[in-house]
This record gives structure tokens, sequence and C-alpha cells, in this order.
């Protein structure tokens, strides 16, 4: 009689193998220049709008800034810049409200000079988006950097050369022999009115458009799509055909490039594009009203309301110095599980 053995058969387990999480570069490989990173978080409690706000310079600031910062209640500027050095955050961008209007402040790590903006008018992109006929935003968007233009800051006034520096310092540098046509997809403007002293802040995206090539053809070519050509007597009535947008709106001699590369179907290298710019926000109006030397602190350089001078601020922004105090001497007497809790709540934002 035969025998059975009950052998146990061996269950083949897979291990579980973590993704690895992609880190950011510090440094650009092809400049070698420092990459800056932000932060960009609120002081106080803001209102919904002002909420929205801040998410859309978040994403105006991709790639390199934390699109998913987690905030508390109990964290002050002391936990943020104890997490922005291993990160290598380079600057924030600090909302709050006082009783008059909202404010932006921007600030160099970890020792200042910190540029305080009153914020006049702000649109949101929703607001941006629902006026436009076609809005656009492509999924690899804010892939990239956006470049920063600045224009009306040739002025001999120390404010002004100090903030055409803050700004050009928080987004990376290009290399105009080496950068990718394809990576400049997105532009910030600040125009400066030297009249009203206001900065007019802008952000679109970059679209190029084939010159010499109907409208019709370019849909046909991007789209992939048979036209409909039923109530046509011959092809040659699809491409000549009229009332289809119009035909000579990229033919501006003045709006086009000739293209070095590659970049889509229609837009080959050797061959002219008009740039079109279409604005996808946020849009803010903001006025300087103060630079401070340190971090939100310290000897105020400048002050549109004329208290500039040697004097020192031992507090924030009015309408939240209070509770920035607070939150100061709540540091101080926390233990160092407080901290840890903190870190690992913003390094998950980070990472996210």
């Amino acid at each position: 009689m035969a025998r059975f053995h009950n052998r146990k058969k061996k269950v083949f387990v897979k291990p579980i193998v973590k993704k690895q999480q992609q880190q950011q570069p510090n440094v650009d490989h092809i400049t070698g220049n420092k990459i800056p990173k932000s932060f960009v978080f609120s002081r106080g409690k803001l209102p919904g709008p002002l909420r929205q706000l801040q998410m859309d310079l978040r994403k105006l600031m991709l790639p390199y800034t934390a699109l998913k910062l987690k905030e508390k209640k109990r964290n002050n500027l002391k936990d943020f810049l104890n997490v922005a050095g291993p990160m290598g955050v380079t600057h924030f961008l600090i909302l709050s409200k006082t009783e008059t209007s909202p404010v932006l402040r921007v600030a160099k790590t970890p020792q200042g000079p910190t540029l305080t903006f009153k914020i006049d008018e702000y649109s949101l992109a929703v607001d941006i988006s629902q006026s436009q006929l076609r809005p656009r935003c492509p999924q690899d968007l804010f892939k990239n950097p956006p470049l920063i233009v600045l224009s009306g800051f040739a002025a001999a006034d120390e404010q002004l050369r100090l903030t055409t520096t803050m700004f050009k310092n928080i987004f990376p540098d290009i290399d105009i022999n080496t950068v990718k046509l394809s990576s400049c997809q997105r532009i910030v403007l600040l125009n400066y009115n030297k009249d009203t002293k206001l900065i007019d802040f802008r952000h679109y995206s970059i679209r190029l458009q084939p010159v010499g090539v109907s409208r019709r053809i370019r849909k046909f070519v991007q789209n992939h799509q048979v036209p409909d050509l039923r109530n046509l007597q011959d092809v040659s009535d699809f491409v000549t055909k009229a009332g289809y947008g119009s035909e000579s709106e990229a033919d501006e001699e003045a709006a086009t490039v000739t293209l070095t590369s590659d970049l889509s179907r229609v837009n080959r290298a050797s061959t002219k594009s008009a740039v079109k710019l279409q604005e996808i926000g946020p849009r803010m109006t903001l006025q300087l009203t103060k630079i401070e030397g340190g971090l939100c602190a310290g000897e105020v350089m400048f002050s549109e309301y004329g208290n500039g001078g040697n004097k020192k601020k031992p507090g924030n922004e009015e309408g939240n110095e209070k509770e920035d105090g607070e939150n100061d001497g709540q540091m101080e007497d926390s233990d160092e599980d407080d901290e840890a809790d903190n870190e690992e709540d913003m390094e998950e934002g980070e990472e996210d």
C-alpha cells in the first residue's frame, strides 16, 4: 500500500520593497548653483479666499516647494526654520491678514532680509480660469519652474534693487545655452509702476503656435482626429475654408521666434512659431511697505510710512504680533517631543 507524505508546499513570499522617494536635487547640475526652494504658509487665521490664494501660490512655486505642507496652530517661525535647513529651503512666502488688508511677506532664510507687501487686490486662479473662453492648463505645466521677468525696476532706489534681487533668487537660474525649450512653459511677470508705486504680479503659461499654418490643419495634426468632410466638395475646401478662427492671428513678426529644436508635431526645429501668453493666475497687486534686515524682525531698512531707521521690531506683522509672541513662548517651554512632531508633520507634507 502506497504511503502518502503530507509535504508542505513552500509558499513564495514576495518581499515588500519600499518605493524609494525621489529626492529633489539641491544643486543645479548645469549651472552649479544652489536650487532655491520655498515654503508657502500662513500666520494667523485666514479667510477662505486667502487660503485658496495660499494654495495657488504653492502651485506657482512648483516643483521646488511643499505643495501639501501641513500646518498646525502651535507652529511658529522657529518650527519652519528648523525644518528649512535640512530640506534646503531658502525662502519663506508668508500670508497673513491684518485689520485693513492681506499681507504677503517674502523672507530669505535663515537670517533675512524680509520684504513686506500689502496686497491691494488679488484674483484666484479659478477666477482667471472662469473668465476665459478656453482655459489652458496641461498636465505637465507645473513640472518645471517658471521664468521670472521683471519690468520697471530699473531705478536707483535701494528698496527696488533689493526687491529685484529677492525675486530673482526665488526661482532657479537658467543657462540660455543649455536650457531646453520644452521646459519653459510658465512666466511670472512683475511690473513696477513708478507713479502708483504698485507691483502687478502676473502668472502666464507659454504656448507656441506655428506661423503660416491654418487653424484647421493645426488642430488636425494635434488632435489626430479625422475631420468631417461630408459637406465639402473637395479636401482643399477644408484647408482654405474661412470662418474657423483667425488665420492671421499668429503672423505678427514681432511675436515670432525661430525654434532650435522640436517641441511638438506642429512646432518643429527651424520653423517660425508665435509666442502666446495665457494668464493662469493667481493675480495680485502689491505695494512694498517695509523691508526688515532679519527674518520677520530686525532693523527696518525701508518703510513706506516713514518709520525707517535703525528701529528694531520685537514681533511680527500687525495683527499677529501677540500671537507670534505667545507662540515663541510656547516654543521655549515645549519639550523635544513636540519639536519632533512638528518636524515630522512638515517633512510628510514636503514628501507628498
